[in-house]
């Protein structure tokens, strides 16, 4: 039968046998002793770890009419860990326990950090649970503010509800360190260490101004005007570092958007053929270039990419001092890379320049089987199941679409023109236009494009597009077809052809867009409107 004795260790009270007792005296005062040839903190030292093994003796004991037995404190001891002094007083427990200053690691538990607090110390206690360098997470918190309003929100729920580690246990949890006899006493000695420093430079800048009073009062003080250059000095000082942390800022802003940007337009622009995707470029000269286009797209994400990657950790660095620039190796390399992807694109582009360096036309003439004195109506028509559109128009765009599961270029490119036949029979004149490295090419290209049309019953339907390969994208592709009408016939323009008409000579100087859903006599002079009103808008004749 062991006698119990009460104790009050850390603030907590507890009843424990005789020998779990003296076992526990023993190891305390055996860390008193490894602590005694340098006193410096060694009471907060032992009371800190007072404070860690009453914790720790609360957690097992859930009874207040529990009493602390040998193994409990054998347990303590393992999670602390043993000072050498104790091994020697203690031989029976040694060899149970042969390491010295055995550490442990505990899981890292979330805190505001008081010493490298900027507010509130919620940052600085994430950067500590997450293991991530806390210019990153105030930046979070920064960007997600500007742009939803969640980061200051995010920012005051964690300042309310996330306690302050304020006593050193609370600050090795926090830092993810063990908490034991090495860690504690690492911590408070580094906390004097840091305590008498400050101290020391808070003395000499006493010490300092004493000595500069001393001396002020030996040569008659320095003029109150030089007090006021020097406190304006410090305010200039004071604005240019508020300034350049404001274009830091600025810079890691506008840097993590555009590069943000790019990485996205990385993936959306370019042919990406190993995953069977295909895509309208923005640059021209990812056409007919030999380069991959997915490869193409990466070389041009990092020539624009990497100088705002430069800027974005160079306004990192001024932001916060703890932000390293590049070692060597790592500079070289992106040097490299970046000089790389330069030639590519530089040699793509020049690829694209020769590939486009020749303007060629290919010409079909169809004839059409009009009788004199018919009237001719002519009208424009698209594939709706091609492409959809509301109302048709002539315009220089490029859009994608599909055949038989090929990628193709669909324009509405298409001009339309009446001129007189000299021959006396009724015709199409189709001209087609392309470019290409050289005008064998350029043409070859031309003939190439798909256009079609179709006459029936004195009725002539135009296609009001044109379908190209998906390389002749920047190729700068057009259709002109020009329809040769006999003197005496007459034609009717469909209001369907209004913005196709281009440039076509009437006797009356009619605007194109005015001349349709009306009939045109083609004279000796020209086509002569045979239904236009007075009120016609017409050009004055020059």
């Amino acid at each position: 039968m062991n006698k119990t004795i009460n104790i009050n260790l850390g603030g907590y009270f507890f009843h424990i046998d005789e020998n779990a007792y003296q076992k526990l005296k023993r190891y305390l005062d055996a860390i008193a002793k490894s602590l005694s040839d340098d006193p410096q903190g060694k009471n907060e030292i032992i009371s800190d770890i007072e404070t860690r093994i009453s914790e720790l003796l609360s957690e097992k004991i859930t009874d207040s009419r529990q009493v602390v037995n040998e193994q409990d404190i054998n347990d303590i001891i393992k999670i602390m860990g043993e000072p050498e002094a104790y091994s020697e007083a203690d031989a029976d427990f040694s060899e149970a326990n042969q390491t010295s200053y055995r550490r442990t690691s505990s899981n890292k538990k979330l805190y505001r950090d008081r010493d490298g607090k900027f507010i509130g110390g919620v940052a600085s206690g994430l950067g500590y649970y997450l293991g991530v360098d806390v210019v990153w997470i105030r930046l979070a918190f920064i960007l997600t503010t500007i742009f939803s309003g969640i980061g200051l929100l995010a920012y005051i729920i964690f300042w309310i509800i996330t306690p302050e580690a304020t006593t050193t246990t609370e600050k090795l949890q926090m830092e993810g360190e063990a908490v034991n006899i090495d860690n504690i006493e690492k911590k408070i000695r580094e906390e004097f260490s840091s305590m008498k420093d400050t101290i020391k430079e808070g003395a000499n800048e006493v010490s300092k101004k004493v000595n500069d009073g001393i001396k002020k009062n030996g040569r008659k003080a320095q003029s109150g005007f030089q007090d006021f250059i020097d406190v304006i000095g410090k305010i200039i000082v004071a604005f240019f570092k508020m300034i350049g942390k404001f274009i830091g800022f600025i810079l890691v802003l506008v840097s993590a958007i555009v590069i943000i940007s790019f990485i996205i337009a990385a993936f959306s622009i370019g042919s990406f053929e190993f995953m069977g995707l295909h895509d309208i470029h923005t640059l021209p000269f990812f056409y007919e270039s030999s380069v991959p286009h997915w490869i193409l797209g990466i070389c041009v994400l990092i020539l624009v990419g990497f100088p705002f990657l430069l800027l974005f950790v160079l306004g990192l660095r001024i932001l916060s001092s703890n932000v390293r620039q590049f070692n060597k190796t790592t500079s070289l390399t992106l040097i490299g890379i970046w000089i790389v992807a330069l030639l590519v694109v530089i040699s793509s582009a020049i690829e694209f320049g020769t590939s486009n360096a020749r303007s060629g036309n290919f010409i079909e003439k169809k004839s059409i089987d009009l009788k004199l004195k018919d009237t001719l109506t002519i009208t424009m028509a698209n594939n709706n199941d091609l492409y959809y559109q509301e109302n048709i128009r002539s315009r220089d765009n490029h859009e994608e679409v599909y055949i038989n599961d090929k990628t193709t270029i669909y324009s509405n490119y298409v001009k339309l023109d009446v001129q007189e036949s000299k021959t006396g029979n009724a015709y199409l004149e189709i001209r087609k236009r392309s470019s290409g490295r050289n005008i064998t090419k350029a043409q070859k290209n031309a003939s190439e494009i798909k256009y079609n049309y179709i006459f029936t019953d004195n009725a002539l339907t135009l296609d009001s597009y044109f379908l190209s390969d998906l390389n002749n994208y920047a190729k700068d592709e057009a259709v002109f077809v020009t329809f040769f009408l006999p003197e005496g016939n007459t034609i009717f323009f469909d209001s369907s052809t209004s913005s196709f008409l281009y440039h076509v000579y009437n006797t009356d100087n009619i605007y194109d867009e005015d001349m349709v859903n009306h009939y045109f006599l083609m004279t000796q002079k020209g086509l002569d409107c045979s239904d236009c009103e007075n009120d016609l808008d017409k050009n004055d004749t020059l």
